[in-house]
């Protein structure tokens, strides 16, 4: 209660502070933060300080004296950057390309204990800290590109006024942390729980290192040797490294940890801020509206504007008005009052006569008009301003567009559009500067209406007949004029303020700043509205004053010059706003000629921003020796809707200055006064902008939808009522009712008074003996987990962390974005163009470390741009609302950006619990589990199959074929393609047969082979690979189709060929002339060892040798060949595939493609595994169909390649991978007329399947299909298929059959391994379209990874295949057997516990639809959702990279691609960037943000990369796997790397 009591006493306060008075108060605020002797404390409230005469007083009060000597809270700012030193943050900076990094190499070595060139004058003194390394150390690390641990320190005394890069005092924030040893990756640990420390040091553990020369020989990626991360350590250090101090950075329990509980439900809850049961409550009483001093009119005031205007023109034509200055500071010219009155009316008379025509004029009174004049000529805006209030039309004063996509410049144009504004009335050069069209003609601004553009110069205008007068009349309540207003979201609004308003509100200013004739008045501020306009060209005319206008261009040269004004012209005003009087305290340097003792007033526009105290402060203290009086500063508040709400009165020479007010932040930001601030940083000074204005009274309103009164310790909106007052937003009757028609309710509910109020958008309070206090803007209000945050305190701290010394020019925003259902406070800064990376970085962090100190809130995105590239306001502010919207499209081009989304995002849902699996005893008699039928599902049975299938009598491929060569010898079995669509080869059954026999011979000739033994086959696609897979079958030898290296990528591809052909233990090498070469060149020795190699043969000339006998296998399961493949997650695994398996996988395609020897299907797919190898050279021998080959590699060179064969050869099946699917959608996509043209008809097309070992590509297939609808294709067409290792073809869609569905599924739920059904388009949902229909022969059901019991239909698990083509193992040099029995011999834990299946390693689930397939049966769907392995645990939930890889794509159109992956638990999200570099820092929060909102995951790192980087296999599936590794080992070069905190 004792704030109360404080209120009540009014405390008598001294005029200045003596040094002793401002050592305790510096003390009491950062006390906590220095030693403290025992025995002592430090008290919680602030006293006054001690009075220089008089006793010191017993109270301790809110409010202390308003003049200080220095700021206190960039004092407390440094005192938090203080305490933090102790507990260093081992925080990894950002890896930057080096093209990226503006200076030079060197520039990034600067030492740091280098002087610095201060470009902003202010406190230029330079520092240096403890701890920091010696300038010797620096260079040699810059010249060696060694990291060395060892520090010396060197320590000098600086002054305690200066503020210094690493905190106050000199004292060192600390360096950043060592870039620690390099992390051994291969078990990492798990950051998920939260450790709590009870150190303040972090420990880290540095790994014991091992690096095998495989590792040291890595190839790099592309050219990363120039890339070098941000801190000036060259990339020898590996990217873990920095990971693992982000991993330790995260440890700390920063904020508290989510309470583990879990909910089992479908929706997901987001964590509710819970209120803190001890957070500050009002506790006073309800506040009582304060009235004004009456307004007391004066006898010889006019009755209106005009009619003053028209009493000087005529009595004191030759009274100076206006006196505008050149850029030089020169007087540009002087209005008169006679000229003001004379030209105005012109004005007047010509907009009502001269447009138009007499019977349609254009103009009539009270239609609106734009005022567009430049702010360096107040004299033509004045007049035309007077002109539009005689002739009664309503000016609407707007800036001058300077280009056609100015920032803001269209939401202005909507308002003129809306006010149906017509004419723009402008000076003749601002007319000369707009942008013309070729024809001469102002150009047409973005969102403006079709205006009419006058202007206002007397030359061009008529002079009005003798009897014409406007006519002159008292002041109503028709529209004066309309003032515009921008609103945090960028729109603008135009207040529209009546003729009564604005006269009233002129003489409430005289009264309260007792103007008088003919005093002069220097104005800074822009004269077309607020502030400015109503001293500088309403009030000033009202009272004949002699204004001084001072442009912004001239201020810009010579902050000085207005201070220079006021001693040229002895003025008694000046109007300013704290920048400028920032500014002037900048440049100035013992200027001896200034004198500032004619001012009586200096009223200060922004004084209401807390912020303005420190720059009103240093000013007094500057300028007091020049005659400045302390009582002459004078803040005020204002808003557009209020117009001036309370100005600070001159106070009488000796009486006593108000207090200020010293309030907790803590309390603040739950809106309630409090002065016992325990955290003394937290602390905000405000002074007061005096009392309620002439004839308004004031309450303060809660924030709250309904307008109650606050109680007196609370914060709240201030509301008046006046005359003097905005009356509505034009045209918008909702807002003006919520804004200027409030009736204030008391605690009973009742309303206050008869009369509306109206809302100042001000948050403040009332004080002792009525004076207001303004603690805020509405429109700078951020509500972070249900505490209030202002935009300028926020800006506040930023700046005081080192003024002048990094912020270019102090510009600085801070604006909120919404994220996971809360607000998120952004800080954008413009950077010092002489900053280096080290600076950059070392100021963001202490920016964030003071912000968390003092504002106890986290900040989400820190980002620095070079400087002057932020939008700007006409007279040079920031335009917030425009680097908002640049910030979300991703378009601001930041130069360093700092995410600290773990710090403040806590409103994540919990981690779920897992789903009760089904229990022996749940299952029922039948098919049921649970009560659901058991997800299982069958193709057609084989045995049941009527068909004359002659292949079937044999068991060998080998006999299919020779028994084809033999009954028909000149079917074309095969024809392949080259790039020009023609044919380059083709065989025969009895051609295939020969070149066969010939192979064999030569195996049998070459050497003694063994039965059974490997020959690995290196083919290009093509007719070669097919003759030496059967050659081999011939020899009684198992072939390996092996892909050959790249020529023009040997180093990246040879490794795997010879890691194949050592792990299948081939003893020879079969291939073609040139590729035989390539593996014994000179470039392959640089990668592999060549000499290891096995035989190589190649089989370019074969002899006409007679064949020797022919192999005949002793039985159908001894092996056929051996598959291998390289998995997505880097796993090379061959699998082996008996000869019955093979035939049977055969029989089964035949079946279900329903394939014959006059069949033609065409292939455009990799033939070295799975279904593809099978397809190419398998099924032709047993089916005896005509296979038209089409290499992949060729549609590089003619995209339209495979259509243009499927259209020429009327082919009716056709297979392809997803990666030909994207090259004909994108190589394609504008093409389609041509090819129209050119006859091209996929009409005839009934399957096109693409074959895949992944969840089907939707968004692919159904943009593929709409694409090529018009040339025929039927969208029911193209399907997919869906194998894996242990089973390379489980589904294929086929012929006959129903068509493939799609169900839209939950995206949360199957994040719980759920599945939950939604309509399409719902939020969170996700289109899976069906795998193709079940082979025939082939069993599936959907087992629990875990438990491996059966799961019920609908249900997420593991697909379990049962199959006579299943491979009968894994081929391992090492001989896994746990492994190789747990996925091709599972069984069941119960139900059918007999049957031996094999594990996909696949999630998917079957669904019974609605259709019927051939035997009447309803269709089983079998939907993949992705690959175990592949899925990566976080937060207790299974997220597949697929749908975070989707989400991150669409957020920009330069990112062409994306892959994610997991490392020690850190989310690492890689992009490619397609567009310039300077555009990749504006991903990092876009990627951020997107995963948040759409998965509630925190991305630990984003890595932005060239295009290409992201390895793909044959198949078009992202290798993530390999990429993880190339990351971790430095080898990506990317163009950034970001580390969210």
């Amino acid at each position: 209660m004792c704030l109360f009591l404080c209120w009540c006493l009014r405390l008598q306060l001294s005029s200045d502070i003596t040094q002793k008075g401002y050592e305790k108060k510096r003390s009491m605020l950062i006390g906590a933060y220095l030693p403290q002797a025992p025995g002592t404390f430090s008290c919680l409230l602030f006293a006054r300080p001690r009075s220089v005469s008089g006793p010191p007083s017993k109270h301790i009060g809110l409010f202390y004296s308003r003049f200080d000597s220095e700021d206190v809270h960039t004092e407390a700012v440094q005192a938090a950057l203080a305490k933090h030193k102790e507990r260093k943050m081992a925080v990894p900076m950002p890896s930057k390309r080096r093209s990226l990094v503006v200076q030079n190499s060197m520039d990034a070595y600067t030492p740091p204990d280098g002087e610095e060139e201060d470009g902003g004058g202010g406190e230029g003194t330079s520092s240096s800290r403890e701890g920091s390394i010696s300038m010797e150390h620096w260079i040699s690390r810059a010249i060696h590109g060694t990291s060395s641990t060892t520090t010396t320190t060197s320590s000098t005394a600086s002054s305690s006024s200066s503020s210094t890069r690493s905190g106050g005092n000199g004292a060192a924030a600390g360096r950043l942390a060592d870039v620690l040893a390099q992390h051994n990756h291969s078990a990492p640990p798990d950051v998920t729980g939260y450790t709590n420390t009870t150190t303040d040091g972090i420990q880290v553990e540095r790994a014991p290192v091992s690096v095998t020369s495989a590792q040291r020989q890595t190839p790099k990626y592309g050219n990363a040797e120039l890339m070098d991360t941000g801190d000036g350590v060259p990339v020898s250090s590996r990217v873990s490294a920095k990971i693992q101090q982000l991993v330790n950075t995260l440890k700390r329990p920063k904020r508290p940890p989510l309470r583990e509980f879990f909910v089992d439900d479908f929706e997901e809850l987001l964590e509710v801020q819970q209120p803190d049961p001890n957070q500050p409550k009002a506790e006073g009483a309800q506040m009582v509206a304060v009235q004004g001093e009456k307004l007391g009119v004066v006898t010889n005031w006019p009755p209106s504007l005009e009619a003053a205007l028209q009493r000087w023109g005529t009595i004191s034509p030759k009274a100076p008005c206006l006196t505008t200055m050149d850029t030089n500071g020169k007087p540009l010219y002087v209005l008169t009052y006679g000229k003001l009155w004379s030209r105005s009316v012109k004005v007047a008379y010509n907009l009502l006569h001269k447009l138009g025509t007499k019977q349609e004029p254009l103009v009539r009174p009270g239609d609106r008009v734009a005022l567009v004049f430049p702010n360096n000529d107040p004299g033509a805006f004045m007049i035309a301003f007077y002109g539009c209030l005689l002739a009664e039309v309503v000016p609407v004063p707007i800036e001058v567009p300077l280009s056609r996509k100015d920032a803001g410049s269209q939401q202005i144009g909507f308002l003129l559009g809306s006010c149906g504004v017509t004419v723009a009335l402008t000076s003749d050069a601002c007319h000369k500067g707009l942008p013309k069209s070729p024809t001469g003609e102002v150009q047409q601004f973005r969102g403006w209406p079709k205006v009419l553009w006058f202007v206002t110069e007397s030359k061009h205008l008529s002079k009005p007949p003798r009897d014409w007068f406007p006519y002159i009349k008292e002041a109503t309540q028709d529209t004066a004029y309309i003032e515009y207003k921008t609103c945090k979201d960028g729109g603008v609004l135009g207040v529209t303020v009546t003729r009564i308003a604005m006269l009233t509100h002129c003489q409430s200013l005289t009264q309260s700043c007792s103007y008088t004739e003919a005093e002069t008045i220097v104005n800074v501020l822009d004269f077309k509205k607020d502030v400015g306009l109503w001293h500088a060209v309403q009030t000033s005319v009202m009272n004949m004053m002699h204004v001084i206008s001072i442009p912004y261009a001239l201020m810009k040269v010579n902050p000085l010059s207005w201070i220079q004004k006021v001693c040229l012209y002895k003025a008694k005003v000046a109007c300013v706003k704290s920048r400028d009087m920032h500014w002037a305290l900048v440049a100035h340097r013992d200027q001896r000629d200034i004198n500032l003792s004619s001012l009586r007033m200096l009223v200060v526009a922004d004084g209401s921003n807390p912020w303005s105290i420190s720059s009103c402060d240093a000013f007094l203290n500057v300028f007091q020796t020049k005659g400045l009086k302390p009582e002459v500063i004078c803040p005020c508040a204002s808003s557009p809707e209020a117009l001036t709400v309370a100005i600070q009165r001159p106070l009488e020479e000796g009486s006593t200055p108000p207090g200020r007010g010293i309030l907790s932040m803590q309390g603040l930001s739950h809106g309630v006064i409090r002065v016992d601030s325990e955290e003394k940083l937290s602390v905000l000074t405000l002074q007061d902008v005096g009392s309620v204005m002439p004839g308004g009274v004031m309450c303060v309103v809660k924030l709250e939808s309904v307008p109650q009164l606050c109680k007196t310790d609370e914060i709240g909106e201030l509301c008046v009522c006046t005359v003097a007052t905005g009356t509505s937003y034009y045209g918008l009757s909702g807002m003006t009712k919520n804004t200027f028609e409030v009736f204030p309710l008391a605690n009973d509910g009742s309303s206050i008074s008869d009369l509306p109020f109206t809302r100042t958008g001000l948050l403040g309070f009332i004080g002792p003996a009525g004076l207001i206090f303004v603690a805020g803007k509405m429109d700078g209000l951020m509500v972070v987990g249900g505490r209030r945050h202002n935009a300028d305190d926020i800006v506040a701290t930023a700046l005081a962390v080192e003024p002048m010394k990094f912020v270019y020019r102090g510009r600085i925003a801070v604006f909120s974005i919404t994220v996971l259902h809360d607000e998120r406070i952004v800080v954008v800064a413009e950077q010092r163009p002489d900053s280096t990376e080290e600076d950059s970085f070392q100021w963001m962090s202490r920016v964030l470390q003071a912000i968390d100190s003092i504002h106890q809130v986290g900040v989400y995105c820190l980002a620095l741009v070079p400087s002057n590239t932020l939008p700007k306001t006409p007279l040079g502010g920031i335009h917030l609302s425009e680097t908002k919207q640049l910030f979300l499209e991703g378009a601001l081009h930041p130069c360093n950006v700092l995410m600290c989304p773990h710090t403040c995002v806590i409103n994540l849902p919990k981690p779920r619990q897992k789903q009760p699996e089904i229990g022996p005893a749940s299952v029922m008699v039948g098919n049921l589990v649970s009560g659901k039928r058991i997800a299982q599902a069958s193709g057609r049975d084989l045995g049941q199959i009527e068909d004359n299938d002659q292949a079937r009598k044999f068991l060998f491929l080998s006999e299919v074929l020779q028994w084809r060569a033999q009954t028909t010898p000149d079917h074309v079995l095969y024809t392949l393609l080259n790039s020009r669509g023609t044919i380059a080869s083709s065989l025969t059954c009895v051609q295939l047969h020969k070149r066969a026999e010939k192979i064999a011979a030569i195996l049998a000739e070459r050497g003694p082979l063994q039965d059974g033994d490997h020959i690995a086959l290196v083919y290009p696609p093509g007719i070669d690979l097919i003759a030496a897979f059967y050659g081999c079958l011939y020899a009684g030898c198992v072939p390996i189709t092996v892909r050959p290296p790249h020529p023009q990528n040997i180093s990246t591809t040879l490794p795997t060929v010879k890691m194949i052909v050592e792990v299948s233990r081939s003893v020879c090498v079969m291939t073609t002339q040139v590729i035989s070469k390539l593996l014994r060149s000179k470039e392959a020795s640089a990668t592999v060892d060549i000499r290891t190699w096995p035989p190589i043969m190649d089989t370019d000339d074969l002899p006409k040798k007679k064949p020797p006998l022919q192999h005949k296998p002793s039985n159908a399961d001894t092996l056929a060949y051996l598959d291998f493949s390289v998995s997505t997650t880097g796993m090379l695994a061959g699998v082996k595939m008996s000869h019955a398996a093979t035939s049977a996988f055969c029989r089964s395609i035949k079946l279900q493609c329903e394939l014959y020897p006059s069949r033609e299907v065409a292939i455009c797919l990799d033939p070295y595994c799975g279904l593809g190898f099978v397809l190419w050279c398998l099924c032709s021998v047993y089916s005896g169909h005509q296979s038209i080959l089409i290499p992949p590699s060729e549609l590089e060179v003619n995209p339209a390649l495979w259509l243009s064969a499927v259209s020429q050869y009327k082919v009716r099946d056709t297979f392809c991978s997803y990666s030909v699917m994207e090259l004909c959608t994108k190589g394609l996509g504008l093409q389609t007329d041509s090819l129209k043209s050119r006859g091209l008809d996929l009409s005839r097309v009934r399957t096109c399947v693409v074959v895949a070992e992944e969840r089907p590509r939707t968004a692919l297939t159904q943009s593929f299909s709409k694409l090529f609808k018009d040339l025929g294709l039927h969208p029911r067409a193209v399907s997919t298929s869906f194998g894996c290792r242990v089973n390379l073809a489980i589904c294929l869609q086929g012929t006959s059959g129903p068509d493939p569905t799609t169900v839209y599924v939950d995206m949360r739920a199957l994040r719980h391994d759920r599945v939950r059904l939604v309509e399409r388009g719902s939020p969170h949902s996700l289109s899976l379209m069906e795998s193709g229909k079940i082979l025939p022969g082939v069993r599936i059901i959907i087992a629990n990874p875990e438990t491996k019991g059966p799961m019920g239909e609908s249900h997420l698990g593991e697909i379990w295949v049962h199959s006579g083509h299943n491979a009968s193992g894994y081929f391992t040099v090492y001989g896994d057997e746990a492994l190789q029995s747990d996925h091709f011999s599972s069984r069941l834990s119960f139900g059918d516990t007999q049957t031996v299946w094999a594990r996909t390693g696949y999630l998917g689930f079957l669904r019974r639809t609605e259709l019927t397939d051939a035997s009447g049966e309803r269709h089983d769907a079998l939907y993949v959702v992705g690959a175990l392995e592949e899925a990566m645990e976080l937060r207790g939930m299974r997220y597949h990279p697929i749908d975070i890889e989707t989400s991150v794509i669409r957020t920009h159109k330069s990112i062409t691609e994306c892959a994610v992956f997991t490392w020690t638990n850190l989310l690492v999200v890689v992009v490619e960037l397609d567009g310039s570099e300077q555009e990749a820092l504006d991903l990092v929060p876009l990627v951020t943000n997107v995963v948040l909102e759409e998965h509630y995951l925190i991305v630990g790192v984003v890595v932005v990369v060239d295009i290409g980087v992201i390895p793909i296999n044959s198949r078009g599936e992202k290798q993530r796997m390999h990429l993880r590794d190339g990351f971790l080992a430095d080898q990506l070069d990317p163009i950034y790397v970001a580390y969210n905190m």
